[in-house]
């Protein structure tokens, strides 16, 4: 962690959630949880979470097994091959996601679920197929345990954060902060924000109300790059962040803003407290 930073000329921080959308055929439905990167053999696979259970970036998977250049251009050749064997059928079998591309913005992605990619995958000539597969089921169990028993995520993070070497107090700051920032944008979906872009904003509206920067502007004060902005930061630095959302939540509940607008109006509200507290 890096704790030299001068809270007088910190100004926003990254978005540490995201809310996208995903499409299935013609349907438009909601991801269930966060888009996230999962690594097999140095190899970075993008996930998120639909329909309670992990789908996995398609193309990432071809790269991963294949080593080509063309991962698209594989993955095309290869679901035309499949669509004629009668395989797949891609409004059921395949959907459509919103992930963050390389290029940092969220566009549509192939993906699947583990079933699918089990298919996908003995149509892949590679001799990573076998050691993929034990990695792709045992990724996938550990969202069926997740479900069954929610606590095991915090137990798994926990522990990543223990094994990074972060003190156990600054670890339940954390996962405290995580479950603060779950209830902030539950109440920004209630009240009609549904855009990734203007999760940021809000975001933005709370860090800079608050420290005085934006998250682009709080990460460069810490010379990161694609790190998690909130992993690096102090406990003071949480406790604020905490105290910031935490009241846009409760004003959002008790005032009830509706769409971007007035949700933006409210985030500014609670960023102040915190900036208020801070400076005091």
């Amino acid at each position: 962690m890096k704790s030299n930073v001068d809270l007088r000329q910190l100004k926003l921080g990254a978005v540490d959630f995201g809310y996208s959308l995903a499409y299935s055929g013609s349907m438009i439905n909601k991801i269930d949880g966060l888009a996230k990167i999962a690594v097999f053999r140095n190899k970075k696979i993008r996930r998120a979470i639909f329909r309670n259970e992990w789908w996995f970036s398609i193309i990432d998977v071809v790269e991963a097994l294949t080593g080509t250049d063309r991962p698209r251009k594989y993955w095309s050749d290869l679901k035309n091959k499949l669509l004629n064997e009668g395989y797949i059928e891609v409004s059921g079998k395949i959907g459509r996601l919103k992930l963050k591309a390389p290029d940092g913005k969220m566009r549509l992605t192939d993906c699947a679920n583990t079933e699918s990619l089990f298919r996908i995958i003995q149509s892949i000539p590679s001799p990573k197929a076998e050691p993929f597969k034990r990695w792709l089921a045992k990724v996938g169990y550990e969202r069926v345990q997740e479900i069954e028993d929610p606590e095991l995520a915090q137990k798994r993070t926990r522990a990543i954060y223990k094994a990074k070497g972060y003190p156990d107090g600054w670890i339940e700051k954390r996962m405290r902060s995580i479950a603060i920032r779950e209830d902030l944008t539950d109440e920004w979906l209630k009240h009609g924000v549904k855009e990734q872009k203007e999760y940021a904003i809000l975001t933005a509206e709370i860090s800079e109300a608050a420290f005085g920067v934006t998250p682009s502007e709080h990460r460069k004060l810490k010379d990161l790059e694609r790190q998690n902005l909130r992993d690096h930061m102090t406990d003071l630095e949480l406790l604020f962040s905490m105290l910031g959302e935490a009241s846009t939540t409760e004003i959002t509940k008790t005032e009830h803003p509706k769409g971007f607008e007035q949700n933006k109006k409210v985030s500014r509200r609670g960023g102040k407290i915190a900036g208020d507290a801070r400076r005091k």
